[in-house]
């Protein structure tokens, strides 16, 4: 294979699409509103992606996508990553991001503070809008205090943070930046 390929696979929240090449997988595109409409994304980031059998390792990430779209939790540890065009700053936020527990959360500032670059908050949220490998890097488990609803990225299609934290199954214990606003808490009251 020479230059870019991709592919559309079926996954429990719709066709998803993936682009790789020869050094590894490139983005993963997950589903718009219509399939035409995921299609039309690949085809405006990466134009000159041709449409193919995927390669052995952009099946281990479809696999891996596939499962935790479905309640799993893959390991994606051997998928290739082409981190040719991803600035430096944003390969240390996806690296700290891999390393987040599957159910737990970070904020922006944790994620700075972690990287030694705490003034950096919003870079991180930068880095993170444009993780071109959505699941694969789990940017859904990085958020703004208080807030995880919206949509992920332009590669998020039409799926949210919340969404894909729920198949994760966060819960309040490992995640309480993400529980914070969904569950107050109630005061304590002393013993009878």
């Amino acid at each position: 294979m020479v230059g870019r390929a991709y592919a559309m696979f079926d996954t429990a929240i719709g066709r998803c699409g993936i682009v790789w090449s020869n050094t590894g997988v490139i983005a993963v595109q997950l589903p718009q509103t219509r399939e035409i409409d995921t299609r039309r994304r690949i085809f405006q980031v990466h134009p000159e992606a041709r449409e193919q059998r995927p390669t052995d390792n952009a099946e281990l990430a479809i696999e891996g996508i596939v499962a935790l779209l479905q309640g799993g939790d893959p390991d994606f540890s051997d998928v290739s990553l082409d981190a040719g065009g991803v600035p430096v700053f944003n390969r240390r936020v996806y690296e700290f991001a891999c390393g987040i527990p599957r159910g737990e959360t970070r904020t922006y500032h944790e994620v700075a503070k972690a990287l030694g670059a705490s003034g950096a908050a919003h870079s991180v949220a930068q880095a993170i809008a444009k993780n071109p490998y959505m699941i694969i890097v789990p940017c859904h488990r990085v958020l703004e205090p208080g807030n995880y609803t919206g949509r992920l990225s332009p590669y998020g299609g039409a799926i949210s943070k919340r969404r894909l934290l729920a198949l994760e199954g966060a819960h309040p214990v490992a995640s309480k930046t993400l529980f914070e606003v969904l569950l107050p808490v109630a005061p304590s009251r002393p013993p009878p």
